[in-house]
């Protein structure tokens, strides 16, 4: 889970946002989930530098980027990206949004299409409140930030989520859950509400570039109706469901994950 030393280029742009370099071939963008930091791909990213020049930052009120100002909202977090494109000298890159992360990828190509060429949505959604459950679900986080820490939730989340995360090994969770524990709780708060806020679904169709939409098949936390409303809706769109994985996916099967990635990213 360590870093090697030297491996990363590390930046930071004018409008404060934290981002790392590293590797060399195709460019690919990595964005993040809720309350993590770009320290959540390590492991993807060392079976991808070799064939790709990769762009990982902190989303804003995240990690290394904590220190950025409101809002937090899905808008503002794709807003902040292509400035960072441009100041790490990529004007067109493959995006790939995981989770939350996902969610502020399908902004920032309904808004800068010619910005990227191919996009990966990874344990993602278009409505993450879809159903009534989901909507309950989005409240109690927002109400549990209120009062504990990143760190606390996290611990909650993993202990409650272990049935969803089949394969993740206890220095995983453990590792995880500094990622998370290191985020600020006001500004954890204020990002979850995106959660509630965030609707793609009416704009899907105006995503115009290559898709593949990534779910695991034990994904408790964004169940298979995300992945059908994804797949379906955005015109260029194709899935595929990894057997056997939860919404960890990214952890228990990184490398079937970069396989697809490849594959897809190097399709004419």
């Amino acid at each position: 889970m360590n870093d090697p030393t030297g491996s990363y280029e590390e930046h930071r742009a004018p409008s404060g946002l934290y981002y790392r370099v590293t590797g060399r071939g195709t460019p690919l963008l990595l964005l993040h989930g809720l309350m993590a930091s770009g320290r959540m791909f390590d492991p993807l990213v060392e079976l991808l530098r070799d064939g790709f020049r990769l762009l990982i930052p902190d989303l804003r009120g995240h990690g290394q980027s904590g220190a950025m100002s409101a809002p937090y909202d899905v808008a503002a977090l794709a807003g902040d990206l292509e400035a960072v494109m441009a100041e790490a000298g990529i004007a067109r890159a493959n995006v790939l949004g995981y989770s939350h992360g996902g969610a502020v990828a399908q902004a920032f190509a309904r808004a800068r299409p010619q910005a990227v060429a191919k996009l990966f949505l990874v344990c993602t959604y278009a409505c993450n409140v879809a159903t009534f459950r989901e909507y309950v679900e989005g409240l109690a986080l927002v109400s549990l930030l209120s009062v504990a820490s990143p760190r606390t939730v996290a611990g909650l989340m993993l202990r409650l989520g272990r049935s969803s995360m089949p394969g993740m090994t206890a220095e995983q969770i453990a590792w995880m859950s500094d990622i998370i524990g290191a985020n600020d709780r006001k500004k954890m708060r204020a990002a979850a509400k995106g959660l509630l806020t965030f609707d793609s679904r009416p704009w899907l169709k105006d995503i115009s570039v290559p898709t593949l939409v990534i779910a695991g098949a034990e994904d408790a936390a964004v169940p298979a109706h995300h992945f059908e409303a994804l797949r379906s809706g955005i015109p260029c769109a194709q899935g595929t469901v990894v057997q056997s994985a939860g919404h960890t996916l990214l952890w228990t099967h990184t490398e079937e994950l970069a396989g697809l990635i490849r594959a897809h990213a190097l399709r004419g």
